[in-house]
């Protein structure tokens, strides 16, 4: 199969990518970071092909991606995450954070889906920080609650070019990203757990891939909750 993967030089992205190639797949790897690329073609020649990029500009999007017109899966991984100190609220940080997980994931989707085939899929990656009022992730969780929206959205009218569209919700995992948290971050899994777990959902044309499977279980279940218990829970895990 030929795979692309945005966010590919670290964390899950960069295990994804691993992974799939010792599998023998061809992977399209998507990143800013031109050594890491460099660093995973030298690694795995043949397999996986860099393509530096940042989703956030549009037109040089539109122009890399747009030349792959043999894509089975795309998975729309990059992502970045930010806290809000409310009491210096900062508009910016929002239009930052939703700049990249929303609309560079939309540039990717724009960029990708005339090639797209039947039978192909395209899986966005989110987070289980969706599910709940967690304190200071409005920006993060914000993004995340969208694009988990967009891709139900996109299920129903791409469902006629018989297009998959799955979404993976992770809990913590042990990433650079999650590396500067200053909280305690339970059940947190590593990136080799993550990149089972989604490989394994993408094959079972899962929708929504949650995990760990037991934290994903708990949050949805507190958000089937009435808004006002999820604030009050929510104040007491902060």
């Amino acid at each position: 199969m030929n795979i692309l993967i945005t966010g590919g030089s670290s964390g899950i992205g960069r295990q994804l990518a691993v992974d799939y190639a010792k599998a023998g797949h061809h992977v399209v790897v998507c990143a800013r970071s031109e050594d890491a690329l460099h660093a995973l073609e030298q690694e795995y020649p043949g397999k996986i092909e860099g393509c530096r990029l940042d989703i956030t500009d549009r037109e040089d999007t539109l122009q890399k991606l747009g030349v792959y017109t043999d894509i089975d899966i795309a998975i729309l991984n990059a992502g970045v995450c930010e806290y809000l100190d409310v009491e210096k609220f900062e508009a910016a940080m929002f239009e930052r954070v939703f700049n990249v997980n929303v609309v560079g994931t939309m540039n990717c989707v724009q960029a990708l889906l005339a090639n797209f085939k039947a039978g192909s899929k395209l899986v966005l990656v989110g987070s289980t920080a969706r599910l709940l009022p967690f304190t200071r992730a409005q920006a993060y969780g914000g993004s995340k609650a969208a694009l988990h929206y967009i891709a139900r959205s996109l299920q129903l009218d791409l469902k006629k070019r018989h297009i998959k569209v799955l979404t993976v919700s992770p809990g913590f995992v042990e990433t650079p990203m999650t590396d500067a948290n200053d909280f305690e971050m339970p059940m947190k899994v590593t990136v080799d757990y993550a990149s089972n777990a989604i490989r394994k959902g993408i094959e079972k044309n899962t929708t929504d891939i949650t995990f760990p499977t037991g934290f994903g279980l708990f949050l949805k279940f507190l958000s089937l909750l009435p808004q006002s218990w999820q604030v009050a829970i929510s104040s007491k895990l902060a």
